[in-house]
Order: C-alpha cells, then structure tokens, then sequence
C-alpha cells in the first residue's frame, strides 16, 4: 500500500499523516505494517467493550457481538438495533471519523442473524504527479458490510461466522496514477462457552470463554502489489459475580494475534529490479504465521526479531452494573515495545433505560504524543422484546 502512496505522489500531508497513523495504530503488530490493508476492520466498534480494555471475545452479549465473537448471537433471543460514533485520530484534527451500524434478530428453531456496515471516513486528499502537478482532490474512505449467524448447539456453546465484503478506495484514478480502489470478501469463524451459574466463595459466578478468528479472506491489489487482509486471532476468558439482584460484575481477558504471512520475490520489469508480495489467503494464514515475525526498525534499518510471545497483545476490563441500569467500565491495553507499543487505561459508562441504551468510552494513553489519546467513542443501542 505504501508503494500505491508513493506512485500516486504526495497526497496533502495531513491526509497522509493521518492516514500513515490509522494503519500503524489500528494495526496491533507494527511487524505487518505494510504487508496487510483494510486495517479499519480492526478498529473496535462500540463503546462498551473499548471501555474494558478491548476485551470482548468471551462476553459478547449484545449486537455488537458480530465484531468480538459472532457465536455471541447465538445466546440473544431480541431484536437490537445500534449504532457506534468516534471521531477517528482527534489530537491531530485531520475530519477522520468511524461510524458502525448494527441490526440483530432472532428466528425461533434457526438462530439468530445480524448485519452490520462499517465506514471509516479518511476525508479529501489532493492528487499530484510525480512532477507536483495537482491533478484533482479526491475522497477516500474504507467500508464494509457483513451479514453474521449465531447458533446453540449446546445449553452452553455456540457456534457463529460472518461474511463481509470489503472495499478501500484510497483515490481515483486518472491518466497519471493508477487507481487506489481494492474489493475482497472475508469471513470470520467463532465459538463461545458459557457454564451455567455455580456458586464461587458464596457468589452466583458464570464463566464464559470465547475464540474469534477474524477476516480471513482474500487479498486487495494496489499498484499491481497484493495486502493480505488482517485475519486476527482473538481469544479470552470472563467471570461474571452476580452478588445480588442489584450488583453484578465482570471481568474480561482477551488475548490477540495477528495471523497475516507474506512471501516475497524479486522480479526485473523494464529494467527495475521490483519486490513483489505473495500472502497466504482465506485460512492459509491460519497455519503458517506462527514463525517469528519482523518488529520495530530500529536505527540501524534493521528490524527486530518477535517471539510468538511477544506478538500478542493483552486487553483486560471490568464492568459493574447497577439493577440493570448504569454501568462503569474500566481496562488496560497492553502491547510490546518492539511490537508497536501501545499502551493505554480506557474508562467507560453506560446506561439502560427501557429499550435504549447509550455508552462512551475513553482512550487515556501512556505513551506520549499519541494519536489515539482522547478518543471519545459514542454508542446507541436500542433492544427490542420479541
């Protein structure tokens, strides 16, 4: 992809600041930056489990399940309705925004279905050639719309998947540059766990344990160069404490992993010697990125070396709620230093009242001068009895 930003010659410098950033900083391995594209599918879309850490795969109990766990519906017998607001990378004021739309229903003896489209405004970038002829402005964006299916085959497990078609149009194309728009389709694979309540130390305890595994499809072709998709392992654990019929909390873990591996090969084309990429697709990439990864570039040019332990990140949240009706969340992102190193607490609330919910979440990040720092997320959920 960066190939395509330089071939098309210098956009404005606060589109491609920004744009440069999104794909580092919604990327949890740096080690991939540039070998995977249409990194907006792992942006998290609602404001609860962003709240929490970004640790959702083993509660997953509302619409918004499609993104952390699909299996999630499995468990839902309403109708819901929602939608997620951020304005995207606020602190360097370049109109990005993220918007995520949501609609879930339940079909006795079937299961339940949802369907949700994602868009990620990255706003007008200025076209010039490689001469610094501007050729024109144009509106680049990235979107996707996914249908999901959840289904008990136990009391206690679910099975779910979705299916989504992704576009990335990053410019037009002219006489001059080739065009920056790439469509693909992908599908995600997913279980959930949940016990039946026991008592632990007095408590009424559920546990739940979840496995999401995320965009698995094909590739997107900018300037004749093949991204793989950012196919995501997910998978964590929760407790639920249920002290009485006003206080409950929970605690959440999610680990992640990148599952993205890509070949390269050198080839001469008029005379220039090209490196070309070749990633593994669909569920190839499953099996074959699990060797060391390539980290952070250091001084030296060089780029550090990755254990399998080291390319996980960590997400941990809690959430108390209050009759069913007001909610507090906190959590803690982690990722390693030569792997990105994000860092950052989250803090959010909700509250329920009938059939509407409403919740926002808050990035309070560790590091200096970082993009996400103050992140305000915004999300309206409307459940309907069936």
């Amino acid at each position: 992809m960066f190939d395509f930003v330089s071939r098309a010659s210098q956009w404005t410098r606060t589109a491609c600041t920004a744009l440069v950033l999104m794909l580092g900083l919604t990327l949890p391995a740096q080690a991939q930056l540039g070998e995977s594209t249409a990194l907006f599918l792992r942006i998290e879309p609602d404001s609860r489990f962003a709240g929490m850490g970004n640790a959702g795969v083993a509660v997953a109990d509302n619409a918004n399940a499609m993104f952390w766990n699909p299996a999630g519906l499995a468990f839902q017998r309403n109708t819901q309705v929602g939608i997620t607001h951020a304005n995207w990378l606020p602190e360097f004021d370049a109109g990005l925004f993220y918007e995520y739309l949501v609609a879930t229903h339940h079909f006795e003896g079937i299961g339940t279905f949802g369907a949700n489209v994602t868009f990620l405004n990255l706003g007008e970038v200025e076209q010039r050639d490689s001469e610094g002829n501007i050729l024109g402005e144009s509106q680049s964006f990235e979107t996707a719309f996914g249908v999901s299916y959840g289904v008990q085959v136990t009391d206690q497990l679910g099975l779910g998947t979705s299916l989504r078609g992704v576009y990335s149009k990053l410019s037009d194309g002219t006489q001059d540059i080739e065009s920056g728009s790439a469509s693909t389709v992908a599908f995600d694979l997913s279980a959930l766990y949940r016990t039946k309540p026991f008592a632990l130390g007095g408590t009424n305890t559920t546990f739940s344990t979840g496995l999401n595994i995320a965009n698995m499809g094909g590739s997107m072709t900018f300037n004749e160069q093949e991204q793989a998709l950012p196919t995501n392992l997910r998978l964590g654990y929760a407790f639920t404490f249920e002290f009485d019929e006003y206080n409950k909390l929970t605690f959440a873990n999610d680990f992640n992993k990148e599952l993205v591996n890509v070949e390269r090969s050198t080839r001469v084309v008029d005379g220039d010697t090209l490196t070309v990429s070749d990633p593994d697709t669909y569920i190839t990439p499953v099996f074959t990125s699990w060797g060391t990864q390539r980290g952070q570039i250091g001084p030296d040019g060089e780029a550090t070396e990755l254990s399998l332990v080291e390319q996980f990140t960590m997400g941990m949240g809690v959430e108390y709620w209050y009759n069913d009706l007001f909610a507090l969340r906190t959590g803690y992102f982690y990722e390693d230093p030569e792997n990105g190193n994000r860092e950052f607490l989250n803090f959010g609330a909700g509250l329920r009242y009938n059939i509407i919910g409403v919740d926002i979440s808050y990035i309070y990040t560790l590091e200096e001068d970082n993009p996400l720092a103050n992140t305000l997320r915004f999300s309206l959920l409307l459940e309907f009895q069936d």
